[in-house]
């Protein structure tokens, strides 16, 4: 796997931190899939640019969350990052601070697929919690 795909990665991650949808069309293949657990209010599978902001606007509508990338390495045609995400809920506001690993598929320096898991329990029961 080229350093680029590390760099390709290491790019997404900054656009998430600043929020910039702009990152979909740049480095995200027209086809591309994503998938997380389907209990999580933004979870399921995803298809293309449209389903790509879809999920990421959904994601961001129930919260506010950091990614901390404590690893991040190649594995083939992939990048697998593992580390925690932190933030609160919306509404309500209920801290979390879970572990994550987040596999990423790419093909001629175009994202392919995105695969999120997360501790799906540890978030639920944070996202239950009311204020």
């Amino acid at each position: 796997m080229p350093q680029s795909d590390l760099d390709t990665i290491a790019q997404v991650y900054q656009a998430f931190t600043t929020r910039d949808f702009g990152v979909i069309p740049r480095l995200f293949d027209p086809d591309i899939v994503i998938a997380q657990a389907d209990e999580l209010p933004w979870g399921g599978h995803f298809r293309g640019h449209a389903g790509a902001v879809e999920f990421f606007t959904t994601l961001l509508a129930h919260l506010d969350s950091t990614v901390d990338s404590q690893q991040m390495f190649a594995a083939g045609d992939r990048v697998v990052q593992v580390g925690r995400t932190t933030g609160t809920t919306v509404p309500g506001g209920i801290a979390f601070d879970v572990p994550e690993v987040h596999v990423w598929q790419l093909r001629a320096g175009r994202i392919t697929s995105y695969e999120a898991y997360i501790d799906t329990p540890a978030m639920l029961a944070a996202l239950a919690v009311r204020r």
